[in-house]
């Protein structure tokens, strides 16, 4: 596979930048999104994850590939996930706190330090994971990501020019997912301004703090919050937070 990005990639990436409203059914991203991206990054498997590691609670899953994952075999593979996490690479976004970088599982391990693990014997094995690249996006707390895994079996490994497509895809992708969050909210979106308001309230500032943040006065601070509210569809500070904390 080519090392570097063509003029043929850079119109798939700009393509993938649409808007996929109209194609959103109420999932994490959208499926014909992930078929764009799967088109464009050769893999054997496209997996999204939504993992809530505190909780250790799951809260997306959606894949495309060839031959499907059976639901059955998947439940009886999370003990083993979940008991060899921290110990593995998949837990480098939340050791780290990194989740802006893309990574290649062979970046973490080289291929004999992979099959000799304890995640590999009980877990990526039974799922024919030999190669594997992720990008991970915020979703809205602490060590709460959605991962987009793209999956190969024993071949070649993702390249340097996979990497940087995602990386330079990646801000659009999270705004796809923001997007489609907002919309299975049934949520307004807010303009910058509110947002930024909306972050200081989340931290705990109070009008006169966030007016002195923002050089305004408290009353355009008040009224910024009242137009919130009505967005959100809610009455106090505390709701508003909790309402739109995933999509901040």
């Amino acid at each position: 596979m080519s090392e570097t990005i063509t003029d043929a990639d850079v119109r798939q990436m700009v393509a993938i930048t649409r808007d996929y409203a109209g194609a959103d059914d109420g999932d994490a991203l959208p499926w014909e999104l992930l078929h764009d991206l799967k088109s464009l990054i050769e893999c054997d498997a496209l997996w999204v994850a939504g993992q809530d590691t505190p909780r250790w609670a799951f809260f997306a899953a959606q894949e495309i590939s060839e031959d499907r994952l059976d639901e059955q075999k998947l439940e009886s593979l999370d003990a083993a996930y979940k008991r060899h996490y921290w110990a593995s690479e998949c837990s480098y976004p939340d050791r780290s706190g990194d989740i802006t970088s893309v990574v290649r599982l062979s970046d973490h391990l080289s291929d004999r330090e992979h099959h000799s693990s304890a995640m590999y014997a009980d877990y990526d094995r039974a799922l024919g994971v030999e190669r594997e690249l992720k990008v991970c996006l915020d979703a809205g707390g602490p060590q709460r990501t959605l991962r987009l895994m793209f999956v190969r079996g024993p071949a070649s490994d993702f390249s340097d020019r996979d990497i940087a497509i995602l990386t330079l895809l990646r801000p659009h992708l999270q705004a796809a997912y923001l997007a489609a969050e907002r919309r299975r909210r049934g949520l307004l979106p807010l303009t910058i301004r509110q947002r930024q308001i909306l972050q200081f309230v989340a931290a705990g500032y109070s009008n006169r703090e966030i007016a002195r943040q923002l050089d305004v006065r408290e009353s355009t601070v008040a009224k910024h919050l009242e137009n919130i509210f009505a967005r959100l569809q809610v009455t106090s500070r505390t709701a508003a937070v909790a309402r739109f904390r995933p999509v901040l």
